[in-house]
């Protein structure tokens, strides 16, 4: 039946073969990034650096971004039956591989970059809260609703990289007072427009330090 097959997938949502959720090839296929990279926004380089050419320049609200996986191979599809098919039990086990590749970073709480009301209307629970609320329980942090969005934007994916960062600024709001120390969850890092229009609304909300984790980031 339909509704079971959201909750347990029969079959590999990256390949289609048989397995519970992931086949074990593709999930070793995933592409963990690793150091070195950039510490500002978490990019690949071949050599530590403070910040790269993807974010050089720019003015962040974020402190830290950093992603389990590229989002490449297998793990595309991965994050689209996610997403778009609404298989709920992929959130338990994307936190599982994100526990796995990266360590808590220190917050007071944790949060999530809040969905785009439409759109979400055709899906079952949001990506990013959903992670947010499964890496909160593994790392022992109260999963806290700060944003909302704004209305208004265009969806990030339809637009080039130029227009991405004016496309998302002013479009959240804060819900209630930051605390301190905020760790941001979302599914794909791209650009880090969303993430840094996000970030800046925690800390007009009184968040000092603002830190990202998301489970895969576009490497070019």
């Amino acid at each position: 039946m339909w509704f079971v097959e959201l909750l347990i997938p029969s079959s590999c949502v990256s390949c289609g073969g048989p397995a519970n959720r992931l086949c074990g090839a593709c999930r070793s296929s995933f592409r963990p990034i690793v150091r070195p990279h950039c510490a500002r926004c978490g990019a690949p380089t071949a050599w530590p650096v403070e910040r790269c050419r993807e974010c050089a320049g720019r003015r962040l609200a974020f402190a830290r971004a950093v992603a389990a996986f590229a989002y490449a191979g297998p793990v595309r599809p991965f994050v689209r039956a996610w997403k778009e098919r609404g298989l709920r039990r992929l959130a338990p086990l994307a936190a599982e591989l994100v526990v796995g590749q990266l360590a808590a970073p220190a917050a007071d709480a944790i949060t999530y970059v809040p969905p785009d009301p439409v759109r979400q209307l055709h899906r079952s629970r949001h990506p990013a809260e959903s992670l947010a609320d499964e890496l909160g329980r593994r790392w022992q942090l109260e999963l806290t609703g700060l944003l909302a969005r704004t209305g208004g934007a265009e969806r990030q994916a339809t637009l080039p990289r130029a227009r991405r960062r004016a496309n998302v600024q002013g479009s959240f709001r804060a819900l209630a007072a930051a605390p301190p120390r905020v760790l941001l969850i979302d599914d794909i890092y791209t650009t880090g427009a969303t993430a840094s229009a996000a970030a800046s609304a925690l800390r007009s909300a009184g968040a000092r330090r603002v830190d990202v984790i998301t489970f895969a980031r576009a490497v070019r």
